[in-house]
């Protein structure tokens, strides 16, 4: 930008404010400072003023961040040199901050033609304005301790003219428009909870909802009206086991899902012994009304072995538990069984996936977290392979090929993984997700925990992630790779 310049006054400003006056005397007005009635600035919003006599910018200029800069006009670029904030000092005050340097318009005296400088916050008289309105939506900004207008010195449309304050004559060289910028896209980082295995999320009602295993018996969940808000929000406590005598403890990969008008939450748990796995189980609570957060009452067993992960699946009309099961020779395994109701199992348990290639049995034969999802008419379920205490931990895909889900014939499965761990970006282990749509209902996006190390276990030291997917061609999910801890992502479209 070129140096500042400063104009000499011209007698054309001292002509034009005599003859208004003499006109105003001539006809026995009084000449008042008008009140702002109709302008009106949102606390948060930056704006780009634009002079109306000259089409120019309100800049901090030569880009200083310095107290006692100057504050001239200059070409708009729409940079953040050229961007203002109201911060609200009361009784229709406003200091007028610079998004560049975060100081505030001050106006060192009440002389015409003083020049407009920036300066640290005091909050004085001083660098107090308030908005009077002009026609065709234009405002002036009026000092508290001149009661004079902020002003384009000379009717100026040079690039660097001074901005001073004048006594209020409501000239277009006095009058400014209020452009509101728009507001910085939201962003978020991984991960959205630490210590947050087994994560389920959902959006519901202007708030994300989340949980995730406590391994422990306190059943929790923390909502936040963003992504990012959630790795900050507090767990809170929405039911506790202790004392149930089956299932009080230990408690893993919990889902809530929304049916017929209630929350029904699922959930993993077993005895407090030292050797889980013969006593978990599968639960589920019923919610009061349609708060994910509850209150909740226990509602029932879901089966009498050991079980993990359970998930709803809807085909048409009918309700399908899915969970994983062991001990029939053919490793761990997915399993489906009918619902009468959100709550009451009928009929027999088929199983419908099992670890029968290579990549679903690293470390340990496993499927497991049989997960649903659904596109244009296609019913597919997302499930994790491998063992969980190893690095290879990843995602399966099984797509309904058929009508009956109980049919394993029925199932097909992809003969490769569709999400798994990344070296490049220090991802291992990625698995045990769950979807959910953003905010406008225009995106989706998978949730997913995952370690940080080759070395890192099955355990609470695993890191709850999200991050955005896209779908092939086929109506088939495009997971990509998983995304490295502390990128910043772009947040769900609608928050």
């Amino acid at each position: 930008m070129p140096p500042s310049v400063r104009p000499a006054r011209k007698p054309l400003r001292a002509l034009a404010a005599g003859a208004l006056t003499a006109v105003l005397v001539v006809v026995g007005l009084v000449a008042t400072t008008s009140q702002a009635s109709a302008a009106v600035v949102q606390p948060g919003t930056a704006y780009v003023l634009i002079n109306r006599n000259s089409n120019k910018a309100l800049d901090v200029y030569n880009l200083a961040t310095t107290d006692g800069a100057a504050i001239n006009q200059f070409s708009r670029n729409d940079g953040a040199w050229q961007q203002w904030k109201f911060l609200d000092s009361g009784g229709g005050w406003y200091r007028v901050q610079s998004v560049h340097s975060g100081k505030v318009l001050d106006l060192p005296s009440t002389a015409d033609g003083i020049q407009l400088v920036q300066n640290a916050d005091r909050n004085d008289s001083r660098q107090q304005f308030r908005l009077a309105d002009s026609a065709g939506g234009h405002v002036r900004l009026i000092n508290r301790n001149s009661s004079k207008a902020v002003d384009v010195w000379e009717h100026s449309t040079a690039d660097g003219a001074k901005v001073s304050q004048f006594q209020d004559l409501d000239g277009a060289n006095q009058q400014w428009l209020l452009v509101p910028t728009p507001p910085a896209p939201k962003t978020f980082n991984n991960p959205i909870k630490r210590n947050g295995p087994d994560p389920w999320l959902q959006y519901h009602n202007g708030f994300y909802y989340l949980a995730t295993t406590t391994w422990n018996s306190t059943v929790t969940m923390r909502r936040s009206a963003t992504l990012a808000g959630l790795a900050t929000a507090t767990d809170q406590v929405i039911f506790n086991l202790a004392g149930r005598a089956n299932g009080c403890c230990n408690m893993w990969a919990p889902e809530f899902h929304l049916i017929n008008g209630r929350w029904y939450f699922y959930y993993t748990a077993g005895q407090n012994v030292t050797d889980y796995n013969p006593t978990q189980r599968l639960h589920v609570l019923e919610s009061s009304g349609t708060d994910p957060m509850g209150p909740y009452t226990f509602k029932a067993d879901l089966g009498s072995d050991w079980a993990l992960d359970a998930s709803v699946l809807k085909v048409g009309s009918n309700l399908y538990l899915m969970g994983t099961y062991g001990g029939d020779g053919a490793g761990q395994s997915n399993f489906i069984q009918r619902l009468s109701n959100p709550w009451t199992l009928t009929g027999s348990r088929v199983r419908f996936s099992s670890p029968t290639l290579a990549w679903e049995r690293q470390t340990g034969a496993v499927n497991e977290g049989p997960e649903p999802l659904y596109r244009n008419g296609k019913v597919m379920v997302v499930y994790s392979a491998s063992a969980c205490w190893g690095p290879d931990y990843k995602l399966g895909l099984l797509t309904l090929t058929g009508t009956d889900p109980l049919n394993p014939a029925h199932w097909t499965k992809k003969s490769t993984p569709v999400f798994q761990r990344s070296d490049a970006n220090s991802v291992f282990a990625p698995g045990h997700n769950g979807f959910f749509k953003s905010p406008d209902g225009s995106e989706d996006w998978i949730v997913y925990h995952a370690n940080d190390s080759a070395g890192g276990g099955c355990d609470m030291n695993r890191s709850t992630r999200a991050q955005k997917f896209t779908w092939n061609s086929d109506d088939t999910p495009n997971f990509a790779t998983p995304v490295r801890l502390g990128v910043t992502l772009s947040a769900p479209a609608g928050e």
